[in-house]
């Protein structure tokens, strides 16, 4: 009746990581009434935590991650949608 099995991706732990910490950052620019994903996008191409508001700890929480760890997920869940 199936011939074919189904895979399903799970997340690892630093994806997992990764997305919560961004959605932080996020919801904390939002909330202090900036742009962003402007603000996002000025970081990643800058590496400067001024982009990022000290709201909530975003900006300690942003700067945990390796930049090129972050840029390869937002790319890989970028192409996987």
């Amino acid at each position: 009746m199936y011939d074919e099995t189904m895979t399903f991706p799970i997340p690892t732990d630093k994806e997992t990581s990764i997305r919560k910490t961004l959605t932080i950052v996020y919801d904390a620019l939002i909330e202090k009434g900036y742009s962003a994903i402007n603000q996002i996008v000025g970081y990643l191409l800058t590496e400067d935590p001024t982009y990022i508001t000290k709201y909530n700890n975003a900006r300690s929480l942003i700067t945990k991650i390796d930049r090129d760890e972050l840029l390869k997920e937002l790319i890989k869940s970028y192409l996987s949608n």
